[in-house]
C-alpha cells in the first residue's frame, strides 16, 4: 500500500496501511508498553482467573499483549489482526502462540463461545462507535464469559495525543462513552485504571 492509502476516506484502508506502516518501529516501544501491559495483566488477574484458559487477542499487532496472558498461565492463546506485518513480527516475537489473519467484526473463522476471554489492546478506541459495537458483538459472541478491553482511560499523555490525532481516532469519546458501550451489550462491567492513562474494562456475559 502506498501512501496515498493514508488519506483514503476508507477507514479500514487507511487503518490498514497505519499499522503496517509502523509495523516497523512498533516493536521498538516494547519496554514501555510492556511495563503498561504488566500493570494491566495484573489487574486482570486481581478480579478473574487467567490460568488454563483459552485466549483470544483481537488486534493483537506484535503480539506482546497476548503473551502475557501466556505468561500469567493461558492454556491457548491465539492472536488475530488484520495487518500483515504486523503479524509477521508477532510469529517472530513469539512462535509458542498462534497468529491469524482476521476481520475483528466479522471472526466466522471461529465459532460461538469458542474461547474463555476474549481481549483487545489498544484497538477499539481506533474506530467509531457503529465499528465498535460491530467488535463488541464478534467478541460477544466467541467467548465463553469475560471481554477484556486495555485501553485509555483517564489523561492520555501528549505524545500519545499525537499518534491518536495522525491516526484520526475516535479516543476522546471513546473514553467518554465506553462504559455505556459496554452496557448495550454485556450483563456487567467494571472499569479499572492502572497507569500511564490506561486501564482495563472488564465486561462479561
Amino acid at each position: 500500500m502506498g501512501i496515498q492509502h493514508y488519506f483514503s476516506s476508507n477507514p479500514d484502508i487507511r487503518a490498514r496501511f497505519i499499522f503496517n506502516f509502523i509495523a516497523p518501529i512498533y516493536g521498538k516501544l516494547g519496554d514501555s508498553l510492556e511495563k503498561n501491559f504488566i500493570h494491566s495483566i495484573n489487574a486482570v488477574k486481581n478480579h478473574i482467573s487467567i490460568d488454563g484458559k483459552n485466549v483470544m487477542d483481537i488486534g493483537t499487532g506484535t503480539g506482546s499483549w497476548a503473551a502475557n496472558f501466556k505468561k500469567a498461565g493461558a492454556n491457548r492463546v491465539v492472536g488475530v489482526d488484520f495487518a500483515e506485518k504486523m503479524l509477521v513480527s508477532a510469529k517472530a516475537n513469539y512462535p509458542e502462540l498462534e497468529f491469524q489473519q482476521g476481520n475483528a467484526e466479522d471472526l466466522k473463522q471461529f465459532p460461538d463461545n469458542s474461547f474463555d476471554i476474549v481481549t483487545a489492546s489498544f484497538v477499539l478506541h481506533g474506530v467509531k462507535e457503529p465499528k465498535r459495537a460491530k467488535m463488541l458483538s464478534e467478541m460477544y459472541r466467541i467467548s465463553k464469559k469475560h471481554v477484556i478491553i486495555h485501553d485509555f482511560i483517564g489523561e492520555t499523555p501528549l505524545f500519545i495525543r499525537f499518534l491518536e490525532f495522525m491516526e484520526r481516532s475516535d479516543y476522546k469519546f471513546f473514553k467518554k462513552n465506553f462504559c455505556v458501550e459496554l452496557q448495550a451489550q454485556f450483563a456487567s462491567t467494571q472499569k479499572i485504571a492502572t497507569k500511564y492513562g490506561t486501564g482495563i474494562y472488564i465486561a462479561e456475559k
